[in-house]
């Protein structure tokens, strides 16, 4: 027999990160190759940790609601036969520390999955990046994981209740996390901490619990706020020509094809058009460099009623508007449905989101980091507009809102870019324009 290790997996591009949301076995349970063993949270998707053996679960190691990086051990699995010995997949993954030795801020030492500290007792990447960040000392705090581990709901618990058991206040007892507390974002970028908030409940109030896809969604737009600068601009554009040729085809196409053919169909479809034309809008800040990508991936945002979810299209630029408008139905189709694939959010290098679709006329959207820019598609609503030759007209008239991360975008490209996006749409007629 061999005990083998299962490791917290990468679930998509620069995911570094994942919340075990559930367990779906417990210890002494028998599983199957590829039978699934917990729900993870990871990049606003609620995807399954397969098994990677068919065994006997003997331990563990993260707790539901805990978030561990990339490649650490959540759970072991006895198997029959294998190289490795037991002896030696336990010896593995943990290393014996001197007690109260903390990792220096910013060192390049990787972490251990599972850190031996304070006599033996092991901590999470999370639980010793919080204990680092507010100066607890472990060794003072009582766990409520199992076999007395301590979570990072516990220290969440502790800094929202403003007791904070430092090694200079010597306590006669360790510190019980409160049994009652409220959960806050993940913490943000290195440079920008966010202080715990503490809102008193009143009565008649309702306390919604966060959920680990809404608690995704705020960890990702506030590192988006805090590292990108965030630039705006809008253009005006007349839609009229391309309303018409919908709306001409619509219900013949409804029939022929069994989906929808919307508006938004034709926006995307401008948009990667435009990108393909003006490629450094369609690119990433990566620190020490700027990476522009190959590959038109436009993401676009669906809504659920407490989440939003951003699928990806994948080389929308190779695409026809009735091949987009078949992705953006099925996309759609399966978010609503709880069916949407890690993989389809994944790879994502361009943002357009349809905010027309609640009747907003101007909107200013957070990027969708790590990309470098979003496009919020507004309402299109009919509007008196002065033609040339000084005649005034009812047109279709629509607002493209574009958010930029100004360290990877300038307004002259930015610009430029809106422009053509204008240009192509204004131009989108029955004459010169083919769905298929």
């Amino acid at each position: 027999m061999a005990i083998e290790n299962i490791e917290m997996p990468k679930l998509g591009e620069s995911v570094t990160e994942g919340t075990i949301e559930k367990w779906l076995v417990k210890v002494g349970d028998t599983v199957n190759k590829y039978d699934p063993l917990a729900e993870v949270n990871t990049d606003k998707v609620t995807a399954e940790i397969p098994s990677s053996f068919s065994g006997k679960i003997t331990e563990i190691i993260v707790n539901e609601g805990e978030t561990v990086e990339v490649g650490v051990i959540v759970c072991k699995i006895e198997v029959e036969g294998g190289a490795a010995s037991a002896e030696q997949a336990e010896a593995s993954p943990v290393k014996d520390e001197p007690a109260n030795e903390m990792p220096a801020a910013g060192s390049q030492k990787p972490a251990s999955p599972l850190k031996k500290q304070n006599g033996g007792a092991r901590y999470s990447p999370a639980v010793m990046r919080l204990a680092q960040e507010h100066g607890i000392d472990l060794a003072l705090v009582s766990g409520s994981g199992r076999d007395g581990r301590i979570t990072r709901k516990d220290l969440m618990s502790i800094i929202e209740s403003g007791t904070i058991p430092t090694a200079a206040e010597q306590p006669k007892q360790a510190v019980s996390a409160p049994k009652q507390s409220v959960e806050t974002a993940p913490k943000a970028a290195p440079t920008h901490k966010s202080e715990p908030v503490h809102v008193e409940s009143a009565a008649g109030d309702i306390e919604i619990p966060v959920t680990g896809v809404r608690r995704a969604i705020a960890n990702n737009m506030l590192k988006s706020k805090h590292e990108a600068p965030h630039a705006w601009t809008m253009i005006e554009v007349d839609v009229t020509n391309m309303v018409q040729y919908r709306d001409s085809l619509k219900n013949e196409f409804k029939q022929k094809e069994g989906f929808n053919l919307t508006y938004f169909a034709f926006f995307v479809k401008a948009v990667a058009q435009a990108l393909k034309e003006f490629p450094m809008m369609n690119s990433m800040w990566a620190g020490d460099k700027i990476i522009q990508k190959k590959d038109i991936n436009i993401s676009i945002a669906v809504a659920t009623e407490d989440a939003l979810f951003v699928p990806v299209i994948k080389h929308a630029d190779e695409k026809t508007i009735k091949g987009i408008a078949r992705e953006i139905n099925e996309l759609a189709a399966k978010v609503r449905s709880g069916k949407l694939k890690s993989d389809e959010m994944a790879g994502g290098t361009f943002t357009v989101n349809n905010t027309g679709s609640f009747g907003s006329v101007q909107s200013m959207g957070i990027i969708n980091y790590p990309q470098a820019a979003i496009l919020q598609v507004e309402s299109i609503v009919k509007r008196p507009v002065i033609m040339q030759g000084g005649m005034i007209a009812a047109r279709d008239m629509v607002n493209l809102c574009l958010s930029l991360d100004h360290r990877v975008l300038d307004g002259l490209v930015a610009g430029r870019f809106l422009s053509r996006v204008k240009e192509i749409l204004e131009q989108t007629t029955a004459e010169n324009t083919s769905v298929y």
